[in-house]
């Protein structure tokens, strides 16, 4: 069989077109826009790549955006008093701190710090625990957009045996956990799960989420599965040894294209959606 491509590309393009009539709409309600802040404590290349991207994806729906930049030698108590600040700020919507800040700094305590209203990328405790009990919350962005690519796709999960392999807070745990209540049957896996080839070879969806490039063997993937990625390494490779797969499973998301762009476009989407319940 020739697999399903769950193409995070092309969904996230046409949610754009949706979210930009919506940003549109709130113009000519109320003349207001909804604004993303994202702050970028130090000079990582990578993460100032992601910051630009994700203003980028909120200038095409005609969202505002406010970049704040801080420098490497930024205490916790400098961040936390910035946090407050656009917590504060009526204008803001959503609050992205980009991860990973210098480790000098309280990464947990600043993260706990964004309101839970403008928590869009899902990254505070309150808002994890909230998700976690079926409550009202902002997912993490990640997990989240994942979980869009699987509807958007119309993937059953209810019944489904799956396997999350990685246990970060804001990517494994939450995708469990998400899955879990979308009815699925869990299994979480880590780097150092013992027998993880017999684990993954049960599972109906497997999610690669450990951070280590191919570190999941396409022989250990059961024929028919659906593949979820959501690493990214050098050389455009995965989590997942993707390319003997292409031809024997139901569905897999590719490197790059897949969650990467879903990520980006949840957390824009969860902004429109806080922006709308401030602005009425």
């Amino acid at each position: 069989m020739t697999a399903l491509v769950l193409d995070g590309k092309a969904l996230a393009k046409k949610t754009e077109e949706e979210l930009s009539q919506r940003v549109r709409a709130l113009k000519e309600k109320g003349g207001s826009t909804p604004i993303l802040a994202t702050i970028l404590v130090g000079a990582d290349p990578a993460s100032a790549t992601y910051v630009k991207m994700k203003g980028n994806a909120c200038e095409r729906i005609g969202m505002g955006s406010i970049r704040v930049e801080m420098p490497d030698t930024t205490t916790t108590e400098e961040l936390l008093a910035k946090i407050d600040e656009l917590n504060n700020n009526t204008d803001v919507h959503g609050i992205l701190l980009q991860h990973p800040v210098p480790a000098q700094i309280d990464e947990r305590a600043c993260f706990d710090a964004i309101s839970l209203k403008k928590d869009v990328d899902g990254v505070t405790c309150l808002g994890f625990g909230r998700m976690s009990m079926g409550e009202e919350a902002y997912g993490s962005a990640t997990p989240k957009g994942i979980m869009r690519l699987l509807e958007g796709f119309d993937i059953p999960l209810a019944g489904k045996h799956a396997v999350v392999v990685g246990r970060s807070p804001i990517l494994g745990k939450p995708m469990a956990l998400m899955l879990l209540n979308a009815n699925a049957t869990v299994t979480i896996c880590h780097s150092r799960t013992q027998n993880l080839e017999a684990h993954i070879k049960q599972a109906d969806i497997i999610v690669g989420a450990v951070g280590k490039p191919e570190f999941i063997k396409a022989e250990w993937i059961k024929d028919g599965a659906v593949v979820v990625d959501a690493g990214y390494h050098p050389g455009g490779v995965g989590d997942i040894e993707l390319a003997p797969l292409t031809e024997r499973v139901a569905a897999y998301t590719p490197v790059p294209g897949g969650v990467g762009p879903m990520t980006i476009n949840t957390l824009i989407y969860q902004t429109v959606d806080a922006g709308e319940e401030a602005l009425g």
